[in-house]
């Protein structure tokens, strides 16, 4: 997440200061050399231009009328403007959140997860039922699979698939999204283990595929059964949710294992040792070196092992002799008793805990932070000693959220501190930052309409609509204030600049508006993220424009006129003081 925020401004940094170098040296040489002087007469335009401006004209009195109305109704205004905040304040908290937007990368992973003792001849009969579904599809170019391989584990019942979308224009319309979504519904009807088709990271390296990621924790050590117990928990609640979708674990299934039990006291009475013992299976099973003879001139190893026909079963197993003390031959039969039982093949820990690991997605239409949200209720009902603990790319999700509140304060905060230098005074900051809400509010109801998250290039869109609500009021608010100094009342500076400055604001806005609509309407690759920016922004440049120009006058007057009500009553005060030290002297 630092990483982004970094880019975003460093880029806006370097351009803003290009930019202010420009308007401070290049801009006024091109006024002096374009704008000309008109002569009297000519100045009327004629045409669309004319009858533009007209237009205009018109607008600007009708709207320097309203401005006069709301003025002098400062405090109805003021009222107004806190119902808007408040029903920011509730619409920031209804929008879902998200980390960042999942995109179409070209191409999409399945996993294969069969039963432990699956062979590698049925994992290969699955993963051709995929490959053939993945070839009859008019939008896939390639797949790719690998046997053995998975993101769980390796072995015969792992496999992992690579698909990969032929380009942009010979997809006619099909995306990853809806392909993954085929896929799994082409493979639902597998009764061998596990197939999940997943999108991948929206960052590589954070976590295996898209959606979230999940550890659940033994922090009571109750032990792997108990784990298992809790896991089989989690996930029938998962799968009754209608927030969740393809929760699983995200791991090899336990095996069956056999364990021989050596009767020590029969076998100690038979004159067979326990290295006996363990070096007969050790060999037959594992293979033994014995020692090195020489073959056509090169030393070549002799190593023992009982033959595969011989070693499949465990009847063959049982069947094995051992030499004992006496030099006889006693079964192994007579001396070990098979146990079978059930025991995971992976034992996983996360910070320091065992650990089961668990991977899911949000139902559709159901955003990431929601889907987390609901993760964690459902973990809240396992029994105690049980816990959750996020990773990968759903902790910086965790992360992001929870510094949201503390970046914008602190955009804000640098805004403010600026301003507040600049001007040598508190009043005119504050005239201009009450002004932030108001381009919030545009941005937080773009997003709610289109149905997209509050994910971290939302947030880097809303930093962006604090500084341009900022200098949209700044132009207002700045004029105001030199007419203020030249003696004009204040509630005639506020209508005055903000008749003179209307333009210049409405201009400037709609061009950066129109800028960023190629974003709302982005298609193909990184539209998604493109969306997240320009909805934001375009809706806040909106709310930001046509709401400043109506209540930063307003704003002016009444901080100033607090300001300068304060100062009048501290020089009343003051006067006070002094008179009694002149009537004594």
């Amino acid at each position: 997440m630092g990483v982004i925020y970094k880019q975003f401004t460093l880029s806006m940094a370097v351009s803003i200061l290009f930019s202010a170098f420009l308007a401070l040296s290049l801009t006024p040489a091109l006024c002096a050399t374009l704008l000309k002087p008109v002569a009297p007469g000519h100045h009327e335009k004629r045409g669309f231009f004319g009858w533009f401006n007209r237009a205009f004209d018109r607008a600007t009195q009708r709207y320097e009328s309203g401005v006069v109305l709301l003025v002098k109704r400062a405090g109805r205004v003021m009222i107004a403007f806190a119902v808007i905040a408040a029903v920011l304040v509730f619409a920031f908290r209804q929008l879902p959140s998200a980390f960042l937007p999942e995109e179409d990368q070209g191409y999409f992973m399945t996993s294969f997860q069969l039963p432990s003792d699956a062979t590698t001849e049925r994992t290969l009969d699955v993963v051709q039922k995929f490959e053939q579904h993945a070839a009859a599809r008019a939008g896939i170019g390639d797949s790719l699979s690998i046997l053995g391989f998975g993101f769980s584990g390796s072995g015969p019942n792992a496999a992992l698939a690579f698909t990969m979308l032929k380009d942009w224009k010979d997809r006619a319309g099909a995306t990853a999204q809806e392909e993954v979504a085929q896929a799994q519904q082409a493979m639902s009807q597998s009764s061998e283990g596990t197939v999940m088709s997943l999108m991948p990271p929206a960052i590589e390296g954070l976590g295996n595929s898209s959606g979230f990621a999940v550890r659940l924790q033994d922090r009571a050590n109750q032990g792997p059964a108990a784990l298992k117990a809790a896991e089989a928990k989690l996930l029938q609640l998962a799968a009754q949710s209608k927030l969740l979708s393809a929760v699983y674990p995200d791991g090899l299934p336990a095996g069956t294992s056999i364990q021989l039990d050596i009767d020590r006291q029969k076998a100690q009475a038979l004159g067979v040792s326990f290295s006996d013992i363990s070096e007969a299976l050790s060999a037959a099973m594992g293979s033994l070196y014995v020692n090195d003879f020489p073959n056509a001139g090169r030393m070549q190893q002799v190593i023992i092992q009982a033959d595969a026909s011989a070693r499949m079963q465990l009847d063959d197993v049982l069947k094995l002799y051992v030499r004992n003390a006496g030099g006889g031959m006693v079964p192994l039969r007579e001396v070990v008793t098979p146990i079978w039982s059930e025991t995971p093949l992976q034992l996983v820990r996360y910070q320091g805990y065992p650990t089961s690991r668990l991977s899911g997605n949000a139902a559709p239409g159901v955003s990431s932070g929601d889907a987390m949200a609901e993760m964690e209720r459902l973990a809240a009902q396992l029994p105690k000693g049980f816990a959750i603990e996020w990773t990968g790319q759903s902790l910086q999700e965790r992360q992001s959220a929870s510094q949201a509140p503390m970046l914008m304060a602190l955009s804000m905060l640098v805004v403010f501190l600026v301003l507040a230098a600049l001007y040598e005074s508190w009043s005119i900051p504050v005239s201009v930052m009450l002004v932030v809400p108001l381009g919030l509010i545009g941005a937080v109801a773009a997003v709610l309409l289109r149905g997209l998250p509050n994910d971290v290039f939302f947030k880097v869109g809303m930093i962006t609509v604090i500084g341009l609500s900022a200098k949209n009021a700044i132009l207002i608010v700045e004029f105001a204030k030199q007419l203020r100094e030249q003696g004009k009342g204040l509630v005639e500076s506020a209508v005055m600049a903000a008749r003179l400055r209307l333009r210049p604001i409405l201009m400037t806005s709609l061009a950066f508006a129109l800028g960023v609509v190629p974003l709302m309407m982005a298609m193909g690759a990184s539209a998604a993220t493109q969306h997240a920016i320009g909805t934001g922004v375009f809706g806040g440049m909106v709310s930001a424009t046509l709401l400043a120009v109506f209540f930063v006058p307003v704003f002016f007057v009444f901080v100033l006129g607090i300001q300068e009500r304060v100062n009048k009553w501290r020089s009343t005060r003051q006067a006070q003081r002094a008179q009694p030290q002149i009537a004594g002297d």
